[in-house]
């Protein structure tokens, strides 16, 4: 299981870059950057009920 913690531990880590590049770049480009952080972040918490639904039936 450690190994789909520490993949999601690198995704999170690109949403987070995401978000700080959506702020530094103008109009269109933060708009479609923004929406890629909120969709990668959407997927985290997907793969996070995922985990843990390994961890219970373990």
């Amino acid at each position: 299981m450690t190994g789909f913690q520490a993949k999601l531990e690198r995704v999170e880590n690109l949403a987070v870059e995401c978000e700080l590049i959506a702020k530094r770049v103008d109009g269109c480009n933060a708009s479609c950057i923004s929406v890629r952080a909120s969709t990668i972040v959407s997927w985290q918490t997907h793969v996070r009920a995922l985990i843990a639904s390994f961890n219970i039936a373990a």
